[in-house]
């Protein structure tokens, strides 16, 4: 979110996808607050990264909540615009859902409240959990023996930068594009060797600058 699985083998350079473009942009601050929801920001993550089509129940394993809780998200999310109904694959039995466009982004007007900061630190909540999930099974592969020349995996930098407007614009446009440039072009066929990776990236004004010496 922007502040805003059959197997391939043999290929290089897997194929990206081509993303249709079309950003969901919330403003409303209700709409703001009704994502600050740990499940609900697991949902827009998944269906906006992925691209593809989850039932409820298949949401609901992946945020531990019951199939009728998740459909209760859903709703809500649909409410919003953020998601939408897909076609079912066959089984009409329980509705697939998937993002209503290709981007996500959050913004509030420059006096108004933020209740965005509360998406925030559900968003910093998400990275602790990912971070700690992966440091626990990496130890326990190592403990069986499995991993013990494994590399580094997890990557965390910080800069403080001094940008223009104009500047914040173009980086923000270059590391999309960066991050774009790996995506698949079919999120289902996944090339052999490949991880899912977590990425996260932020560009927050400081004005806790010290003063000139």
């Amino acid at each position: 979110m922007n502040e805003d699985n059959g197997v391939i083998t043999g290929l290089a350079s897997p194929k990206r996808r081509k993303r249709p473009g079309k950003t969901v942009e919330i403003t409303d601050p209700k709409a703001i607050r009704a994502l600050a929801h740990a499940a609900r920001l697991e949902v827009i993550s998944e269906l906006y990264s992925t691209q593809l089509s989850r039932t409820a129940t298949e949401l609901a394993v992946q945020t531990g909540l019951t199939p009728s809780a998740m459909s209760y998200h859903l709703r809500a999310l649909q409410k919003w615009g953020i998601v939408t109904p897909a076609g079912n694959k066959g089984d009409a039995r329980e509705r697939r859902w998937k993002a209503a466009g290709s981007d996500f982004t959050i913004k509030s007007g420059g006096n108004a409240p933020s209740p965005e900061i509360a998406v925030v630190e559900l968003e910093l909540d998400a990275f602790r959990r990912r971070a700690t999930a992966f440091t626990r099974a990496r130890g326990e592969r190592r403990q069986r023996g499995e991993s013990a020349n494994e590399a580094a995996a997890m990557v965390l930098s910080s800069d403080l930068l001094y940008l223009t407007p104009e500047q914040r614009t173009d980086l923000k446009a270059k590391f999309q594009e960066l991050i774009r440039s790996y995506e698949l072009e079919d999120p289902t066929r996944i090339p052999e060797g490949a991880v899912r990776i977590a990425t996260m990236w932020s560009m927050i004004p400081d004005d806790r600058t010290p003063s000139a010496s």
